[in-house]
């Protein structure tokens, strides 16, 4: 090795331990985390905290409050069904297609496509605003669980939890940065050259607002590349008893029925999903009704935005930690510790009363909520096969939407019981206390011994 060599090996080694600590050392690891970068922000600004004041006030203008509200749920649960019933069937397709980048790219280009046109919404289309928001919806969900199918093939298992939580860490950079921007040109959009002031026509008025909704297109488009290019597609491969001449779609039903008679085979991978879709539901609970208590309690949609906010940058460095902590104490005991602190939160949250607790409440959500949600995906991606990561995944998605269903049906109930939302947030212990009971009866080990030895049967295409 030459002198320069030598010096250009040394600058570079400690770079490429700190990315290694991050889960970021490769290209194709830095690629991957960039789509949740963009992703996110359809997150954040579409799904969270922008879009559902303009589909109230604007696209349902002229209708109740109550009645503009119902047709958000409806949208919602809409959206999430039918990704729930497609994303099996269409995981195990690319599976056997080796498509899962196709796939991923083709509900990207939907998403993205709704998103953008959000930008032509004007007062009283809430038909036309409802069915943009559920492609919107669709896209990003659906291309969630191909992006999520990769993790596996690019990451080995003793940097998986840290790439996992890299990618929820960029995440929340990206969501978070963007709904920063788009804020402050919607609060203030004469700093921006937008129109400002009294006497806007009611298009005027909207286009900061609307403008938020094209830069999540572009954003989300734009980020989505680097995995695109440069994360490689995974080789198909068949398993014993199947046909390289058997029609593709033929092959990825077969494999789905296989998979439903054989999920008692890989045991730990489905009691690992019926946990996380039981403790998720806490985590979905507080994330929606969050923002609802707090109005109920008195704080201001300001402190609500900026609380949003702090949840993003707040786990950023937390998803990071998280994904450091679990290379020492496992992915299965940080998920526990998770599970603990959000045990605290419920309490923590019985007791708030001012704007400055709610703060103190996002801060204690942004540290583990996106590090929870990222070890649960690493922990489920080591314990499935390979070659079947896109139909698993596609599995693990409608668990993911069944884990958000009884939850704020709970709360509604307790509401209903108690009279205030005080007593409801408590009750959302017991999400966290049965997942936590049931995570405990999962054998790590022995679920990733099953899942590699499904591999171990396969043949190349």
């Amino acid at each position: 090795m030459t002198a320069s060599a030598e010096r250009a090996h040394a600058r570079s080694a400690p770079r490429r331990g700190w990315l290694a600590a991050l889960g970021l050392d490769r290209p194709e690891l830095r690629a991957w985390t960039m789509y949740d970068f963009g992703v996110s922000a359809m997150q954040t600004t579409i799904a969270t905290a922008v879009f559902p004041i303009f589909f109230v006030k604007v696209t349902g203008d002229g209708l109740s409050g109550p009645v503009a509200s119902q047709w958000w749920g409806a949208t919602n649960t809409i959206g999430a069904v039918l990704v729930a019933l497609l994303a099996p069937v269409l995981g195990a397709l690319a599976d056997v297609r080796a498509a899962k980048k196709r796939f991923l790219a083709a509900f990207m280009l939907l998403g993205v496509g709704a998103t953008a046109a959000m930008f032509l919404l004007q007062h009283g289309q809430i038909v036309l605003a409802s069915v943009l928001f559920c492609l919107s919806v669709i896209g990003s969900t659906a291309s969630m669980t191909f992006y999520e199918s990769l993790l596996p093939h690019i990451a080995a298992p003793e940097e998986i939890d840290r790439v996992s939580t890299a990618g929820y860490a960029m995440g929340y950079i990206g969501g978070g940065v963007l709904l920063a921007i788009n804020l402050a040109w919607i609060l203030q959009p004469a700093l921006f050259g937008l129109p400002s002031g009294d006497g806007l026509t009611r298009a005027q008025a909207t286009l900061p607002t609307r403008l938020a909704f094209l830069s999540v297109a572009v954003w989300w488009l734009v980020f989505s590349l680097p995995v695109l290019r440069r994360v490689p597609e995974p080789a198909r491969v068949f398993e014993a008893d199947e046909s390289r001449q058997e029609a593709p779609l033929r092959t990825a039903f077969t494999r789905l029925g296989e998979t439903l008679r054989e999920l008692r085979g890989y045991k730990q991978a489905f009691l690992m999903m019926v946990a996380f879709t039981v403790y998720n539901d806490g985590i979905q609970t507080i994330i929606r009704m969050a923002s609802v208590y707090g109005t109920e309690i008195g704080i201001g949609q300001s402190d609500l935005i900026t609380a949003i906010l702090l949840v993003q940058f707040v786990g950023i460095p937390c998803a990071f930690v998280f994904g450091s902590l679990a290379g020492r104490l496992g992915a299965k005991r940080g998920i526990m510790l998770g599970l603990i602190v959000y045990t605290g939160i419920c309490i923590y949250g019985y007791f708030m009363r001012t704007a400055t607790q709610f703060y103190g409440l996002a801060i204690l959500v942004g540290l583990v909520q996106g590090g929870t949600q990222a070890l649960s995906r690493s922990l489920f991606a080591s314990m499935v096969p390979k070659h079947k990561s896109g139909e698993f995944f596609g599995f693990f998605s409608v668990f993911e939407k069944f884990g958000g269903i009884f939850g704020p049906l709970l709360f509604s109930l307790a509401i209903g019981q108690t009279g205030s939302s005080r007593g409801a947030i408590i009750s959302v212990i017991v999400f966290f206390a049965a997942g936590a009971w049931l995570l405990s009866r999962v054998d790590v080990e022995e679920g990733v011994r099953v899942a590699r030895g499904a591999d171990a049967q396969t043949r190349g295409a």
